[in-house]
């Protein structure tokens, strides 16, 4: 779109929504810390983009590094034989709009410790974060920390005598110099009160999810009738409501009752789920014992198929019950992003389905090297109802359809 003032042409950046700047500098990526495959997409889905906004306006092209090959700066994370690490930088980032996208729970990373493979852990990984962090800080123009699982997200508030990582983390980070910092369903949103004059952006997951869900099992009937939205537990609440109300079905919740013995059993609340299809919403599946426990009530009690959809799927006990439970009919398919390393054998368990984010982080890059909004990324309410709309659409043409030849 080109705008006429004074007698001059004038890009408007319609593509960044209102009231965007030109970009901040060369985007410089750092991927070291991710899965290469969904750092190969992320690169790939950018690329594309910025493609398509050059061949409509072709004076993007004078801006450096606007479309580039690649993105990514090559960094060494180099470790000593003690475990001890650092970080030396192999490309330049003066000037750069930099992107350091960390994934601390990726355990597909080891270091020579002793004499001993280990893996790294997530203070590994975060301590990397710091040490990249400081390498770079004060040559490149920006610096930018996208955390999609947040490093000690589930230590947000203060219980008895516990620490308070996550508040810490956040504060030791903008400290460093850090602009803007991203992550993805945050166990607690309320975290950002740690660091509330800084620019701490919290992303939801359930556009990507539900469209998902839909284009996976294109049978589901989304009505009252068929189907339910179920919270695992009563802190989940939130998020499956927030489901419910979109995809316009029940919601029931599970509640904790904890005995005087210690052990903890689980009530339902909600109205028959007999017959109906649910889909049990949570943010992280970390052993799955909470899924299955729900998922075998809901079986028990006449449930027809049970799906569950999460952020992150964790999976710290490993699958083998999950493919026992597949197995003997009790669940259909988890629903998890790939924000996290998903390692093989869970790509091919024929009841895991894999929710790609690379366009959303791709969008997320782009958008803030142009400091434009990120309202419609962080409240994805008119592209949810536009999906849903389809769906509904589509399948009430094609119940009309078999009604018609029934007839």
């Amino acid at each position: 779109m080109v705008s006429q003032k004074n007698g001059q042409d004038k890009f408007s950046f319609w593509h960044y929504g209102e009231n965007t700047m030109e970009p901040v500098g060369p985007i410089g990526i750092i991927t070291q810390q991710i899965n290469s495959t969904f750092a190969d997409e992320i690169i790939r889905k950018l690329r594309q983009k910025r493609q398509q906004y050059i061949r409509e306006y072709p004076s993007l092209e004078k801006y450096v590094g606007y479309l580039r090959k690649d993105y990514r700066i090559a960094i060494d994370l180099k470790r000593f034989k003690t475990g001890e690490g650092k970080a030396e930088l192999l490309d330049t980032v003066r000037g750069h709009d930099l992107y350091i996208i960390t994934d601390v729970l990726n355990d597909g990373i080891y270091m020579n410790r002793f004499n001993q493979m280990l893996s790294l852990s997530p203070d590994d990984h975060y301590q990397d974060l710091v040490r990249i962090i400081t390498s770079t800080h004060g040559v490149c123009n920006r610096i930018n920390v996208i955390m999609p699982y947040l490093y000690e997200g589930r230590r947000s508030e203060r219980m008895n005598r516990s620490s308070m990582d996550c508040a810490i983390i956040l504060r030791q980070l903008f400290d460093l110099g850090v602009s803007n910092f991203i992550t993805f369903d945050a166990h607690d949103g309320r975290v950002a009160n740690a660091v509330p004059r800084q620019n701490f952006e919290n992303f939801p997951t359930a556009y990507q999810i539900i469209e998902k869900i839909l284009e996976t099992v294109p049978d589901l009937a989304l009505d009252s009738d068929h189907c339910m939205v179920i919270s695992p537990s009563e802190t989940s609440i939130n998020k499956a409501i927030y489901y419910a109300t979109m995809m316009r079905v029940p919601l029931g919740t599970f509640y904790r009752i904890y005995e005087a013995d210690g052990s903890v059993t689980r009530d339902f609340l909600g109205e028959s789920i007999e017959g109906k299809d649910v889909l049990i919403v949570d943010d992280m599946i970390n052993t799955g014992n909470t899924f299955l426990s729900c998922a075998n009530y809901l079986k028990e009690n006449g449930a027809k198929r049970v799906f569950a959809s999460a952020s992150f799927a964790l999976f710290t006990e490993g699958y083998e019950r999950m493919n026992q439970a597949y197995d003997f009919g009790i669940i259909d398919k988890i629903f998890a992003s790939n924000l996290i390393r998903l390692p093989r054998p869970l790509f091919d368990a024929p009841w895991f389905e894999p929710v790609d984010m690379s366009g959303s982080l791709a969008q997320v890059i782009d958008s803030l090297n142009h400091n434009a909004s990120l309202s419609a990324l962080l409240n994805p309410e008119k592209k949810l109802n536009k999906l849903l709309s389809n769906y509904y659409g589509k399948h009430k043409l094609n119940r009309k359809q078999e009604n018609n030849e029934k007839i």
